[in-house]
């Protein structure tokens, strides 16, 4: 039986982001509470070492985009990795890495709710007033993603916008102070010195080194964004390729710029693990109204993470409904193009993580679920790449002629896959992220039974379907 034109409309998602919207989404993405939160936590294991960790991760990640987008370019019909996964590897992948993505990101937004009662937590002092603020945040942007996607991008926009002018500012203000050899009241002259002088570029060897990982991987999710917003994109050739390409430069502006500009103005071995030092170098210097300012920024910078995450949950929910993979109802849109349904369970689910935090101190909290986080986008990653490389062998000549080629297409997966399983194994090294990393195949057992007994449930995405029912 065929389907009103405007029936179909109403369920298909709308392009309806613009480039600008695209690229400060890429922004945002590139950098948020991981790098502003976790940073503290990522110095004081590394010291200035850790330089080379966010380059290191940066340049992988690069590759796992630049795989990405070429197959997003292969077939415009795809809407997400999920699409492309579950046609290149199965449908077990895309309900694999579909689940997975949505659990990812609600385990991020979990992660950014502790974020934001840290914040909170700066000027109230009251654990459980920062709480039910963080609540607040979280009620508010979920009653804004249910307007339209147009409002997300914008949301997106302007506190990308936002982030991008405070690390701009803190960059300048930090090199004003190291020309100027700057001393702090506790007399520490501001210099790029402080890289090398306080025990070396490697102060605490290898192990603190290798334990900086997990944190400054957990500091990139969301790089991926990008690709769960294809659907809603207006020329997604265009707009695509500029964002992957601006990747490195964010990396090195972003993460190595500035906190290399933190750690010259206040040495590594002075920067309190528990507290952001994009705050904390405020602070230090005597500047309350400044670190004021900047604990605004850093909470702004976790609630656009946490927004991201409302969006691409209840996204990814639509594209599982739509193959049979979730229950129906998260496959409808509102009259605004919106499913309500996926984004009222997922802020629902996010919000549980106050039973944590009640129980727990707020940096404890967060290098948990950073790490069951950081270990549930290495899946996703992997998956991407895993799915780049059965294309190149299924699709040799779409290769050929891509315009949007993966820079060393033959070897780079294998690459950045063994630097996945490295970072798995420094995960094992320290008590509190093994505990977490322990925990994480529960999830994977869990959906594998799932898929066991619901696979015969799977069918083909409901766009792919003509109106007489045949499949495209």
């Amino acid at each position: 039986m065929s389907t009103p034109a405007t029936s179909q409309e109403s369920e298909h998602l709308q392009r309806s982001l613009s480039n600008r919207h695209i690229q400060l989404i890429a922004i945002g993405g590139a950098f948020g509470t991981g790098l502003f939160m976790g940073s503290g936590k990522t110095v004081h294991a590394a010291g200035p070492s850790l330089l080379l960790v966010y380059l290191i991760i940066g340049v992988m990640l690069f590759f796992v985009m630049r795989a990405m987008g070429e197959l997003l370019l292969h077939n415009l019909d795809y809407k997400s990795f999920q699409d492309f996964s579950a046609e290149m590897l199965g449908p077990w992948a895309g309900f694999f890495t579909g689940w997975t993505y949505w659990l990812c990101w609600v385990v991020t937004g979990m992660a950014d709710v502790i974020a934001i009662s840290g914040y909170w937590d700066y000027w109230v002092h009251d654990k459980f007033w920062a709480m039910a603020l963080a609540v607040l945040v979280m009620v508010g942007l979920l009653g804004l993603n249910l307007l339209t996607v147009k409002l997300f991008g914008e949301l997106e926009f302007w506190f990308a916008l936002i982030k991008v002018v405070a690390i701009i500012g803190l960059i300048a203000a930090g090199i004003i102070m190291i020309t100027t050899r700057f001393t702090s009241p506790s007399g520490n002259v501001a210099s790029i010195s402080n890289l090398w002088s306080h025990g070396g570029f490697f102060p605490t060897g290898t192990k603190g080194f290798f334990a900086a990982f997990q944190i400054a991987v957990f500091a990139f999710v969301g790089i991926e964004l990008v690709g769960t917003t294809s659907a809603e994109t207006k020329d997604p050739e265009k707009t695509l390729p500029k964002a992957i390409n601006s990747i490195p430069i964010r990396v090195v502006l972003f993460y190595v710029a500035s906190l290399a500009v933190i750690m010259c103005v206040t040495p590594w071995d002075e920067v309190n693990p528990a507290v952001s030092p994009f705050v904390n170098i405020f602070g230090l210097l005597g500047f309350a109204a400044a670190a004021s300012m900047m604990n605004f920024v850093v909470l702004t910078s976790a609630s656009s993470s946490c927004n991201s995450g409302i969006y691409s949950t209840s996204r990814m929910l639509y594209g599982l409904a739509h193959r049979g993979m979730s229950p129906k109802r998260f496959g409808k849109l509102s009259g605004n193009g919106v499913p309500v349904a996926g984004l009222v369970v997922s802020v629902t689910l996010i919000l549980s993580v106050i039973g944590l935090m009640v129980n727990d101190s707020i940096m404890a909290a967060f290098t948990v679920v950073t790490t069951i986080s950081a270990v549930l986008f290495i899946f996703i990653w992997s998956m991407i790449l895993f799915s780049y490389m059965t294309y190149l062998k299924r699709h040799p000549e779409a290769h050929a002629r891509s315009s949007y080629k993966m820079p060393g297409a033959r070897f780079m997966p294998q690459v950045v896959l063994a630097f996945f399983v490295f970072v798995l194994y420094v995960l094992t090294q320290e008590a509190d992220t093994l505990q977490a990393l322990i925990v994480t195949p529960l999830w994977f057992i869990l959906l594998g039974v799932t898929w066991f007994f619901g696979r015969r449930r799977v069918a083909p995405d409901a766009d792919d379907i003509t109106p007489e029912g045949t499949y495209v």
